[in-house]
This record gives C-alpha cells, structure tokens and sequence, in this order.
C-alpha cells in the first residue's frame, strides 16, 4: 500500500536535497557528499567554543556504528541555501548572543519542520546564563508556543544506540536534557552540560578540558550520548517498536 505522507527524508532532500541522507548507493556517491557530515550554526558574535569537538565526536560514531561520518564539520550561516543538506545542525555558545534577523529565523524554523534535527550545547560551564537566556529566546522566536521541557527517562534517546540513565558533559551543571517535539519527533535537544568541552581533543591526542566530576567515565558517558543524538536523528524512534519484541515474544508464545 503507498504511503499518503512523505517521509522525513523526502521532505528534507524536497526542502533543498539532504545530500547527506541520499538514497544513492555508495557506490554512486561523489567524494565525501554521501557521508554523514555535523553541520554547525554560524552565528555573528558567537564564535565556536570547542572547534575541535564535533570533529572528534565525528571519528568516534565511524569506530563505534555502522555510519559513515565525513571527518571535519562544516561551519554554516542560517542563510545558506546549503542548509537543508545537513540532517544534524549545533548551535554552541558560551555567552549571550543577538537574535538572527526574521529571515533566518525563518529559515531555521523551515529546517526543523522539515525534518531538521537541532541540538544546542551551552559551554558556559552553568546553567542559566547569558548564553541560555539567548537560546531560549531564539526558540520563542523560531517555535512559538513550543518550549522546550524535559525530556524523559522513557524517550526512546535514551536507548537509540547505548542505554543510558543520564546526560553528563564537560560538567554536570543540569541533570538532564530538554527538547521540543514535533509531531511526535524530538526536533531539538538542548544541554547546558557542555558536551563539545568533554569531546574535544587536540592534534597531539590530547583532551583539551577536564571532565569534572566523572573524570574518564563521565566522558565516555557524553560521548555516548553524541551518539545517540546522531542515531536517533538519523533513525528516529526505530528503537520503540524494538523495545516490544520481547514482549510480544512472550505474550504469543513464540519460543526465542
């Protein structure tokens, strides 16, 4: 039977071809425009805190999934006409911004009903700060009415690749995560628990910020949860109808 409504991936390759999600097979693919590839919001007065982070978080989702990451991220204005290219869009900050003009907050709001997945990452190393103040205005402006609220412990996130019980970062300055659904998707994640600062790691190898308290495994947490963010905005809620098998296994009677 056809379907009566577009895919999320149909309605982003029709809102300016999502490249990265393609249908091509590999094979077919031109250069690294096939592979998944993080795309960063390029605010003015908002310069990237953590450069090295999402690059880094990049090596990690090729050594531990099955997704083929391109390896360095790609800086991008609201008004780029490359915007609706990239599945996976981060604003990070550490300090107050200025609101964009209507016109890319358009956009920006085209991108996430389109399909678009946001996560917004505070480095200010608290919660409640400028940088926080500007974001939640900035999503006032973009999804009037949607606030974001905290996401719970039974959101299919939290068991998109890892299973996991909590949202540390560089710091632990919020014990969880918020976000904004729409129509039953989670369009956009927010954290103010710095997660580039436990990401980061320069030329020589070396991690460019202590992780506090958790040390290695608090990292090792965040890094995990990099991960699900990517799964989950590439396959978004696969996992709920997996969590039932076991279940339904059980109630028919079907041997395992």
């Amino acid at each position: 039977m056809s379907r009566l409504r577009p895919s999320r991936r149909e309605l982003l390759a029709g809102a300016g071809g999502l490249l990265a999600l393609g249908r091509a097979r590999r094979a077919a693919a031109i250069g690294d425009r096939s592979l998944f590839r993080f795309a960063r919001a390029n605010l003015p007065g908002l310069p990237d805190p953590r450069p090295t982070a999402l690059g880094r978080l990049a090596w990690e989702v090729v050594r531990r999934t099955s997704v083929q990451t391109a390896s360095e991220p790609i800086e991008l204005r609201l008004g780029d006409p490359n915007l609706f290219r990239y599945p996976f869009l981060v604003l990070s900050g550490d300090r107050a911004f200025a609101l964009p003009p209507e016109s890319d907050i358009t956009r920006l709001r085209r991108y996430i009903t389109y399909g678009g997945f946001l996560l917004i990452d505070s480095s200010e190393g608290r919660a409640g700060g400028g940088f926080d103040e500007s974001v939640r205005r900035l999503l006032a402006q973009t999804l009037p009415g949607e606030l974001p609220i905290r996401i719970p412990e039974t959101h299919v996130l939290w068991k998109s690749f890892y299973v996991l019980h909590g949202a540390p970062g560089r710091i632990v300055a919020a014990p969880y995560l918020e976000g904004v659904e729409r129509d039953r998707r989670l369009a956009v994640v927010y954290t103010q628990n710095d997660l580039g600062g436990a990401w980061a790691r320069d030329g020589f190898g070396r991690w460019e910020h202590e992780v506090v308290p958790g040390g290695d495994e608090q990292r090792e947490e965040a890094f995990r949860l990099g991960v699900n963010l990517v799964m989950y905005a590439l396959c978004l809620d696969y996992k709920t109808e997996q969590a039932h098998i076991d279940y339904i296994l059980r109630t028919r009677r079907y041997p395992r």
